[in-house]
């Protein structure tokens, strides 16, 4: 099989099993710290079951060898893994995918703030667009059901801990960064047990809790990782905003939550702005791949799960 139909093969499996996290957070009827912890626990076991039967024990010794910097990245995943959570228990799931979509454009600003990473003009006015349907889409928080500042506020900080993440895994430049996901996932349940009600979830929602955190997300985070392995960075980012469109259509139907007027059109400039910068970063690397000594325009990197470059 192509190198390249492979890469859309495994990102979009990927693509596609994050698409209902979300809806798994409002199907399961327990508090949001409960939930947190048990998707965090499950995606640790499993990723960290992975790790051993592929790459063993040496992977995790390895990876904490990189220093400092990976405790940053450890810390900063099992956060945003609980954020989220708390995130789509206070506002509406198109208001938290559409933020968590901007995740990109805040990777590409602190890269440069911290790594002194080249700023171009596309990515500027991307950053410029961004923020701006952010603001549309808090805006309208007031006005559409299942909406609430506050839980636009945690999405926000979801996505911006999320760039703090990948930019930490840009600077250390390891070869892969999942063994790190494990750790940070299983510090965020230890972290999370004496507030959580573990046993509290009903008997007909064990299933939601076993699926959400040990199958869809932990297959999400593997998926995802290894897509850049495949297609380039660009592709993997286009594909990635498939679940931002998909995820509010399906919480949609299934739910009946209108994502509201507000929403849409702020998540539209928000998806559209990164799509056409991804679509023209990829256009430029295809035209200069074969001119040596050029510049390759870089894309804005993709976002979600497995923030670390595989």
């Amino acid at each position: 099989m192509p190198d390249h139909l492979k890469g859309l093969l495994i990102t979009g499996l990927g693509v596609l099993l994050i698409v209902p996290d979300s809806l798994f957070v409002r199907l399961i009827d327990a508090s949001a710290l409960t939930i947190a912890f048990w998707r965090s626990l499950l995606t640790a076991g499993t990723i960290a079951l992975g790790v051993l039967v592929f790459q063993g024990p040496g992977a995790f010794r390895a990876i904490l060898r990189l220093g400092p910097g990976i405790w940053l990245y450890i810390v900063s995943i099992g956060i945003t893994g609980f954020l989220f959570v708390l995130a789509v228990s206070l506002t509406s799931v198109a208001n938290v995918v559409f933020i968590l979509a901007a995740m990109p454009a805040f990777a590409a600003l602190l890269s440069w703030i911290f790594l002194g990473e080249g700023l171009s003009r596309r990515t500027a006015i991307t950053i410029a667009t961004v923020v701006f349907g952010i603001g549309i889409i808090a805006f309208g928080s007031g006005e559409t059901a299942h909406a609430s500042l506050a839980g636009d506020l945690v999405a926000l900080t979801v996505a911006v801990v999320f760039a703090v993440a990948l930019t930490t895994a840009r600077k250390l430049k390891a070869s892969s960064m999942v063994p790190a996901i494990p750790i940070g996932y299983f510090g965020a349940a230890i972290v999370l047990f004496p507030f959580a009600e573990p046993m509290s979830v009903p008997d007909g929602d064990w299933i939601w809790i076993a699926l959400h955190g040990g199958v869809f997300i932990a297959g999400a985070t593997a998926f995802i990782s290894l897509g850049p392995r495949y297609l380039p960075s660009a592709e993997v980012a286009l594909l990635i905003l498939v679940e931002s469109v998909l995820a509010p259509l399906l919480a949609w139907v299934v739910l009946a939550e209108n994502p509201g007027r507000w929403a849409l059109v702020g998540g539209a400039l928000v998806l559209g702005a990164l799509a056409v910068s991804n679509a023209m970063a990829l256009r430029e690397r295809r035209r200069v791949r074969a001119a040596p000594g050029t510049s390759v325009p870089q894309p804005l990197p993709p976002r979600r799960n497995g923030a670390g470059r595989d």
